[in-house]
């Protein structure tokens, strides 16, 4: 038996078989998400806690099927908290990798360095850590820059209160990183002070890799300061704690959270548990089923986590976490992983049932800031562990 195919038929059936190719080329391409963050050095602590965030996530849809009939893939760069070095990983990522987004990490010079490149791309971008106001608050329309995160005119508002009102302080002094992350906060605090009817002792500054804070420290006594708001990371954050006893200076410490993303209780010593710092979530007390779900999913992963308190830094993990399953309804709302398609989908989603809180409606066209000052707690070191302390 003979079988005649009309040339139509043919057509057809070429454009059928291409299709049904296509398409199974495309199921197994995996949809790549890549990550710009500091995975070595001083700040490492807060990469690793961001992955792991991630994958828990990433681990969650693909087991779910994964997204678009995909799975997903997390591909990471070491940006060695340098701006350079972040703005050459996320040209990589969006070029070479072709990733459908990009996730930041703690260092918000490097975040600032990489919005004009996401932006220009039409590459959505997620903060997950760095808290500089103007990384998602940039002026540009439309804007790829999305954040689950804490945002410094918020914190600061935050750390003010906190200082005065639980620490006792009367004239708080500052003590600031010289970059664009310390800027922003000198802005914050500043106005957040002048808000709240609390007078600033002074500002003091330091570099990210200044060994000796006494002189700064010294100054600020001498104005009168009877407390230090600290905006800095791990290392040179330890360094003020190391200045403060060289001093003999028992003034109370309230810092952003820059402090929990390294080896901030080995470099500070017995003093670093004087600090009061700032967070998103913590795996301590009563969890919603998402918070169970997610540390039983840790804890099977990770065996280095034992308990809660080895879920360190805590804020890395969660918005990570939190900020992956809000991007994947987005790409599954767009049903694309174009650009432009998945930051309008940003901007429209609805209700989501999170870890750190259910989110509604977490993004906005004027507003891409997914958490605000309600949703922040405050915690201090107790050896490694980051636990929850009142007000």
């Amino acid at each position: 038996m003979s079988l005649t195919v009309s040339r139509r038929q043919f057509g057809l059936f070429s454009a059928s078989a291409l299709l049904l190719h296509s398409g199974i080329a495309r199921s197994a391409e995996p949809i790549k998400i890549g990550l710009v963050a500091a995975l070595s050095g001083q700040s490492a602590k807060s990469g690793e806690g961001i992955t792991r965030g991630l994958s828990v996530a990433i681990d969650e849809i693909n087991a779910n099927g994964g997204l678009l009939g995909r799975p997903v893939q997390l591909i990471r760069r070491d940006d060695e908290s340098n701006p350079a070095k972040g703005q050459t990983a996320a040209r990589e990522l969006a070029d070479s990798e072709r990733v459908a987004a990009i996730f930041g990490g703690i260092d918000s010079p490097v975040s600032q360095a990489i919005v004009p490149i996401v932006n220009a791309a039409k590459m959505p971008f997620m903060g997950v850590w760095a808290a500089a106001t103007n990384i998602t608050r940039n002026g540009a329309d439309p804007n790829y820059c999305f954040r689950v995160s804490a945002v410094d005119v918020l914190v600061d508002k935050r750390l003010i209160a906190h200082g005065t009102g639980v620490m006792g302080m009367k004239k708080p002094g500052l003590m600031l990183v010289n970059n664009g992350w310390g800027a922003s906060n000198n802005a914050g605090l500043e106005s957040a002070a002048k808000e709240a009817g609390v007078t600033l002792a002074g500002v003091e500054k330091f570099e990210d890799k200044d060994v000796d804070m006494t002189p700064q420290l010294q100054r600020l006594r001498d104005q009168g300061a009877d407390g230090i708001i600290l905006v800095g990371n791990a290392a040179p954050g330890a360094q003020v704690m190391k200045g403060l006893q060289r001093l003999a200076w028992t003034a109370p410490v309230v810092s952003h959270w820059g402090i929990s993303g390294g080896r901030f209780p080995e470099l500070a010593g017995s003093w670093a548990s004087k600090v009061h710092f700032v967070q998103t979530y913590s795996f301590f007390g009563k969890q919603s089923a998402v918070g169970t779900k997610v540390t039983k999913a840790l804890q099977a992963k990770y065996p280095d986590i034992k308990t809660v308190g080895d879920i360190v830094p805590p804020v890395g993990v969660a918005n990570a976490y939190d900020a992956m399953m809000i991007l994947a309804m987005a790409i599954s709302a767009a049903g694309s992983t174009d650009g432009e398609a998945i930051r309008v989908a940003l901007e429209g989603l609805g209700r989501y049932e999170g870890l750190i809180k259910t989110y509604n409606k977490p993004f906005s066209h004027t507003n891409h800031d997914a958490l605000d000052e309600n949703d922040y707690v405050m915690v201090r070191y107790n050896g490694e562990q980051i636990e929850p302390v009142a007000g």
